[in-house]
């Protein structure tokens, strides 16, 4: 099946219209995960032309509230959308270049993190963010200082 073909089923099972923009957003962040609202709004309108970044928006809006999208705010960067979902899945994050990689579970199935205390709360998942250099930016520094 498709890419545009899948995409255009999680939209209708998710109870969504199949619309130009949300098939355009879904490609995009499927394409380039981790991305800025900005950068998916600059792709919609490379592809279909004049759209509006509130319309780009109003679909990262409905898509995320539908579960077909998922919203990560990395600390100190901007709001970024991917559309693996429903796994639990962490992030490891280059703190020189802002690379974000997909990092699975770290022990077990979801939340597989838990904390000493849970208050009462039924807790279902867990988001980790892992922090570090990565390999391009290692070696650009080892480089800079010979």
């Amino acid at each position: 099946m498709s890419d545009r073909h899948r995409f255009h089923r999680r939209l209708r099972e998710a109870g969504m219209r199949v619309t130009a923009p949300r098939i355009a957003v879904l490609e995009i962040l499927d394409d380039h995960p981790h991305s800025t609202a900005d950068f998916v709004a600059t792709g919609v309108r490379e592809h279909l032309g004049g759209v509006s970044t509130q319309t780009v928006y109003d679909v990262l809006r409905a898509c995320t509230n539908r579960g077909l999208l998922r919203r990560i705010e990395p600390a100190g960067s901007p709001v970024r959308y991917e559309t693996r979902t429903g796994d639990n899945h962490h992030h490891l994050i280059c703190r020189r270049c802002g690379q974000i990689v997909d990092i699975d579970c770290a022990v077990g199935q979801a939340p597989c993190a838990l904390p000493d205390d849970d208050h009462g709360y039924r807790i279902d998942e867990a988001e980790v963010t892992y922090w570090g250099e990565c390999p391009r930016c290692r070696s650009s520094v080892a480089v800079k200082g010979k």
